[in-house]
């Protein structure tokens, strides 16, 4: 079956936050591959390149719960204008850094680590935004297109990255992210006012309890949010991409090593048709983030750039995988109403893996090698999420059931900031 392109064309609001964040993210994986591979250009470190990751994690744990509660509490419309404005100044402070003759180090960092505690903000508002904008019976495809739209972008945003570093150097990719979030908030203020989902009442603080409570009262719930933080922790490869790619060409190299996951991710959605045939979701997390890490190890034993490709698009696929079961059992979970503290629980889970991923691989390649951190990383991501399997055994047992009333879609997030 052909994707349903009909919330497009039948909802003007989500037409208009599609298409604008569709822009914007494409604009942002410009500057994912951008950052580390001026830090690695600048200091020929993949250790601080890791370290990056590791100081985007503590806005990640600070303000995710925060950034949850304010988009039950706000208009979500108006938090990602004001959002993505921030965005675009941060992406413009990094822009004239590269252009001086000495770059700054500590300021890529320092903007770095403030576009992620905006993101802590961001991309709560934009989780919970989604499901507002359409008809229930279009949130199956309007999840799709949500995931159509962030595969897309990263393929196309580091092989187009990869290029225009190549060209012009990285100040090119970071003032074309500036114009993608402005375009992004044009197309936010033509939207109409969304009001918020939980009128006033309880506090900030006491959402955050209450969406925390409801997270810890799900077993099944801590179990999707353990399996991936271990699996990404272990073997999230993407700091080592900038040293992969200087015997294969440099830059545009680059693009295609941090292009391959999502590439994998696509033809996984592509084909995910079987899905719905699979009765143990748990088990299905706990085997695709072992299959995440099999292709990891096993990328670093690739002698060519083809072959590392072929593997980190397995990698994607299995990911892929994970994320397509993890948020069904998110869909039958979550209500709307904790959508935005829910939400914003998953983002510290799904970014949280990835950051100190990153920051145990370039550790590792630093004082070892690039291959040592891919193989050892791999084979300890396949130990971890055996082990989550047997501690979790109502999380391995779990089968889809009917969606508790009031549940709403869910998109699945691919590896990488999406």
């Amino acid at each position: 079956m052909l994707l349903n392109l009909s919330p497009l064309r039948r909802y003007r609001e989500f037409r208009l936050l599609f298409i604008g964040q569709t822009v914007s993210l494409l604009g942002s994986m410009l500057t994912y591959v951008a950052v580390p591979y001026q830090i690695y250009q600048l200091t020929n470190s993949s250790w601080l390149v890791g370290m990056v990751s590791a100081a985007q994690l503590l806005p990640v744990l600070a303000l995710g719960l925060l950034g949850g509660a304010i988009a039950d509490r706000l208009d979500r419309r108006r938090l990602l204008v004001w959002s993505e404005v921030l965005l675009m100044l941060g992406a413009a402070a990094l822009a004239v850094n590269a252009a001086r003759a000495a770059p700054s180090v500590q300021l890529i960092f320092a903007m770095a680590v403030c576009m992620q505690a905006v993101n802590a903000f961001h991309r709560p508002a934009m989780d919970a935004l989604n499901q507002k904008l359409v008809e229930p019976v279009d949130y199956g495809a309007i999840a799709a297109l949500s995931s159509l739209r962030h595969s897309v972008a990263e393929i196309l945003g580091p092989a187009i990255g990869g290029i225009l570093i190549a060209w012009g150097g990285v100040q090119g990719a970071f003032w074309v992210d500036c114009v993608t979030f402005l375009c992004s908030v044009v197309l936010l203020a033509l939207m109409q006012p969304a009001p918020p989902a939980v009128p006033d009442g309880s506090g900030h603080w006491q959402m955050i309890v209450d969406g925390v409570n409801f997270a810890r009262s799900r077993p099944v719930l801590i179990g999707t949010y353990l399996v991936d933080i271990v699996a990404m922790t272990f073997a999230f490869p993407a700091a080592l991409f900038p040293q992969m790619a200087v015997p294969w060409g440099g830059a545009p190299a680059a693009g295609m090593l941090f292009a391959a996951m999502a590439v994998g991710s696509l033809a996984m959605s592509a084909l995910s048709g079987w899905t719905v045939r699979v009765q143990r979701h748990g088990a299905a997390v706990v085997v695709a983030a072992g299959m995440w890490g099999v292709c990891v190890a096993a990328a670093g034993f690739a002698t060519s750039l083809p072959l590392a490709v072929l593997l980190l698009a397995l990698a994607g696929a299995a990911d892929m995988m994970s994320g397509l079961f993890r948020s069904i059992i998110w869909n039958e979970t979550v209500p709307n109403e904790m959508r935005g503290r829910l939400a914003g629980t998953e983002m510290i889970s799904y970014l949280t893996g990835p950051l100190l991923g990153n920051a145990r691989a370039g550790y590792v390649a630093a004082f070892t090698s690039v291959q040592f951190s891919l193989v050892s990383g791999g084979l300890l991501c396949v130990a971890g999420v055996l082990a989550c399997a047997v501690a979790l055994r109502q999380f391995w047992q779990h089968t889809g059931g009917r969606a508790e009333p009031g549940v709403t879609a869910v998109e699945p997030h691919a590896a990488g900031p999406g």
